[in-house]
């Protein structure tokens, strides 16, 4: 008996001890974890990744590739909804290339032009299905491919010829021919994009290198709109029949995208044919119409030249992806999905803007006290993030912010009194390039160039901070957007209050969000880290003020009372957006990503 009392004594004592050493070691994780820094992302750190908590947990690659098959998983990791929603709005993208027409007018020159360049994206696109089908297999293939296609759509031209009268649209005979078979053959090319990008998701690398591909392929789905939407407006069709038959051509990939993903090797090994069969239609259709075309509107010097540099821009675009897909990691890929977001908000500011004025009849003086309201909590918001947080001193923030202004206000003084010498009877100015502007749109145009700066060096930071994000960015999507809500409400406002024209003021909006995502896939690209950043972004608060200063003074004498309620409604509003990104981001992984990128 008493050795069974000592026993159990032993065993008591023993879990006693074990007990004590756990709450020791749990103790001292607790520490440990407590008194983490949290830093910038480092380039290219492929192991660590940052949850909601804000702690970055490092795992080892075999621990990645089971916990995060999203990421770095293959196919069996990837839903067939997934593939079908990226390759949709790859597809979409297509439309985008109609846009300029929305508020150009092609004269007959600049129809040749555009004739053009729509030879110069054709032929280049035909150039990268010719090395995309003889990476998939045979060379010979391809080669047969290409005669055929040539074959079959000389075919298709001598059967329209025999059935007479042709319409399409408002067009007919051998115009409507001739783009039947544009949209014809910009159609069939997609199968083969659509096939390559759905064996993409079916690879090794899963869903990131599948997204990589399909940001490759809308990209380059632009110029491919726009090539079709130059075909269609040179002929007259309308903007809105242009955007329209640009995205269908594009929807055969994801028809095709989702069969491919399902049965790779079988389209896998069907698309050397596909690729070399889309690409001789294009050679053909390229030399026998396009180009003919467009000398009988522009010199073939000036038709030459724009062929030759949509085919150098279209083989940029295609290195710089082709460079990617061997230097990347899943982390950039939702780098760039983000990155694309960034300029979304912007858009939908602008848009909401300009329903807003059209809906309420809002006067001119009220717009340009809503954007100088808005743009001056934009200039003030980020150093006084940095002022209240200790990162940046006062005196150090100060000489940045009057630097910014000084700049900015000496540029725009120097660019108004050049603009000043060539003054007309209406208070007009005379750019170098014959255009008429009034000296209110000029400071207008002024004004959106100093936002475009401060939304370049906001892009920096989120390029630090979106390849860091967790779950692919998901959680980046509300605050990237509600953060540029208001800049482009602001450019939106400040020009439509000085042209009154919505076309310009939704142009500009889209210009503005084109710098935030160019600027963050370029700091992607070059791996910076976020060193400086802050001192660029003072100095492009700093230059928001001096340039809408000028414009509230203008407003204000045009009417004292408009304008400054105008004033106060922008400051409202800017700060009630702004204050909302911060309060999404505190409850998303969103800041924790790069806290010195966002806090």
């Amino acid at each position: 008996m008493s050795t069974m009392g000592l026993r159990f004594k032993q065993v008591l004592l023993l879990v006693l001890y074990v007990s004590l050493l756990n709450i020791n070691v749990n103790a001292e994780h607790e520490k440990e974890t407590s008194q983490r820094l949290r830093t910038a992302p480092r380039w290219n750190e492929g192991s660590g990744v940052i949850d909601g908590s804000g702690t970055e947990h490092i795992f080892s690659s075999e621990i990645i590739n089971n916990e995060m098959g999203d990421w770095k998983g293959g196919n069996d990791r990837v839903s067939v909804s997934t593939v079908a929603f990226f390759t949709m709005a790859m597809a979409a993208a297509t439309g985008l290339g109609a846009v300029p027409f929305f508020f150009v007018e092609l004269d007959p020159q600049l129809a040749g032009i555009c004739n053009g360049m729509a030879a110069g994206v054709m032929l280049a696109a035909s150039f990268d299905l010719i090395q995309e089908g003889q990476g998939h297999g045979s060379g010979s293939w391809v080669v047969l491919g290409i005669l055929a296609g040539g074959i079959f759509i000389w075919l298709c031209k001598k059967f329209l010829e025999q059935y007479g009268e042709v319409s399409m649209l408002d067009l007919k005979g051998a115009e409507a021919a001739k783009v039947i078979l544009v949209v014809g053959i910009m159609t069939l090319h997609s199968f083969g994009e659509g096939s390559g990008v759905g064996v993409s998701f079916a690879g090794s690398k899963g869903l990131s290198q599948g997204i990589l591909v399909t940001l490759a392929i809308a990209v380059h789905n632009i110029p491919e709109g726009l090539a079709v939407s130059m075909v269609l407006a040179s002929r007259g069709v309308s903007p809105q029949n242009a955007m329209l038959w640009s995205v269908i051509t594009s929807l055969p990939q994801p028809i095709v995208a989702v069969p491919s993903f399902i049965c790779a090797d079988a389209f896998n090994k069907f698309l050397p044919f596909a690729t070399g069969f889309a690409a001789g239609c294009m050679i053909w259709m390229v030399i026998a119409e396009v180009l003919p075309d467009g000398f009988k509107e522009a010199s073939p010097s000036q038709v030459a030249s724009a062929a030759t540099l949509s085919v150098a821009f279209m083989e940029a675009l295609g290195a710089v992806f082709e460079h990617l897909s061997h230097n990347y990691n899943a982390e950039d890929a939702s780098g760039f999905f983000i990155s694309l977001l960034f300029g979304l908000g912007p858009l939908l500011g602008g848009i909401a803007l300009v329903a807003f004025v059209l809906t309420f009849r809002l006067q001119h003086a009220l717009l340009t006290g809503l954007a100088s309201g808005i743009a001056f909590v934009l200039g003030a918001w980020r150093p006084l993030q940095l002022l209240l947080s200790s990162k940046m001193g006062i005196f150090p923030l100060l000489f940045l912010f009057g630097t910014g202004s000084a700049f900015v206000h000496l540029s725009t003084s120097v660019t108004m009194k050049l603009g000043s010498r060539k003054k007309t009877s209406a208070n007009a100015l005379f750019a170098v390039t014959g255009i008429s502007v009034s000296a209110l749109t000029l400071q207008s145009i002024l004004a959106c160039v100093a936002v475009a700066f401060h939304a370049l060096s906001e892009g920096l930071a989120l390029g630090v901070a979106a390849p860091r994000a967790y779950g692919l960015g998901r959680h980046m999507v509300l605050p990237v957007s509600l953060h540029g809500f208001p800049r482009g409400a602001a450019v939106a406002s400040c020009i439509y209050g000085a042209t009154d024209s919505w076309h310009a003021s939704l142009l500009s909006a889209a210009f503005i969000g084109f710098m935030g995502p160019s600027s963050a896939i370029g700091a992607i690209l070059a791996g910076i880290d976020y060193s400086g950043l802050d001192h660029v972004m003072v100095f492009a608060c700093g230059g928001l003020f001096p340039c809408f200063a000028s414009i509230v003074r203008r407003a204000v004498k045009l009417d004292k009372r408009k304008s400054i309620f105008g004033l106060i409604v922008g400051v409202v509003f800017a700060s009630v957006c702004l204050t909302c990104t911060k309060l999404v981001c505190l409850h998303t992984p969103y800041c924790n990503s790069a806290p010195e990128a966002v806090r």
